[in-house]
């Protein structure tokens, strides 16, 4: 299921500055959550595991039974809407998965992404955003439910979680302009690409032509990149933001879901 994936240049100088002991894979498989008894293989690269489990009062009933199995003891590893590096820092040395959805795509944008999830994995934030809402997940889902089911309000949460780790990301990015000359053409790239996207981003969702939760998965994900975001979701690329964390996510989506209605 995992073979060896060797570093050189920029992405290995990204992973001996935030996380050295890092074990990275190539997956040969995809996967969204991987299955336990694959995920046990883990224990082969690593010295240890110490799964990650919260309290069940945190996932209310009819949310996605991955984000269930998430809180419990079973040991996890990649959730939706990961995309296509996960990682993982229940295992001792942490694990990093390169998922084969990848191959094909340009050799720049991969690198970024490793180098992305190194920087990650090295910040010191929750591993997933239920660490991050802990019991305010269920407040979120009540401020959201007469507008998104279960399945959008864990998109929505997701993407409250990417924006804030990216406004803790961004920094790193943007100071590999002095020596990571590469890394940081990727990183100004991918977020160029996004730009045309955001701009009429808010009259669609105004409009009803692309779906809130949607809207939020897209403009999230460009807080990390140097860009400027449209209203609302701007009020998420803030020091507030990055402050008040989950309080602040949950207050936003209230007040943003109220006008939209």
């Amino acid at each position: 299921m995992f073979s060896e994936r060797p570093l050189d240049g920029e992405v290995a100088t990204v992973r001996e500055r935030h996380v050295p002991d890092a074990v990275v894979r190539d997956c040969e498989r995809d996967f969204e959550t991987l299955d336990p008894a694959v995920a046990e293989d883990l224990l082969l690269l690593t010295d240890s595991v110490d799964p990650l489990s919260y309290p069940d009062h945190w996932v209310p009933a009819d949310a996605p039974e991955p984000l269930h199995r998430l809180a419990s003891t079973a040991f996890s590893v990649g959730m939706p809407g990961d995309g296509g590096v996960a990682w993982t820092r229940q295992t001792d040395p942490p694990v990093v998965l390169v998922k084969p959805r990848l191959e094909g795509s340009p050799e720049d944008f991969v690198d970024f992404l490793l180098a992305e999830a190194f920087v990650e994995v090295g910040l010191d934030l929750p591993e997933h955003f239920l660490g991050f809402f802990e019991d305010r997940y269920a407040d979120l889902a009540d401020a959201v439910a007469g507008r998104l089911d279960p399945a959008g309000t864990y998109q929505l949460a997701a993407a409250l979680f990417d924006a804030y780790v990216g406004r803790h990301s961004r920094e790193v990015f943007a100071d590999w302009e002095g020596d990571l000359p590469r890394l940081h053409a990727a990183w100004v790239d991918a977020g160029q690409r996004l730009e045309p996207r955001l701009s009429d981003l808010s009259e669609e969702v105004a409009m009803g032509r692309t779906d809130f939760a949607a809207a939020a998965e897209l403009a999230c994900s460009a807080v990390k990149h140097d860009v400027e975001l449209p209203t609302p979701f701007a009020a998420l690329d803030t020091q507030a933001y990055r402050e008040y964390g989950a309080e602040y996510a949950v207050t936003w989506a209230e007040k943003t879901v109220e006008s939209l209605d």
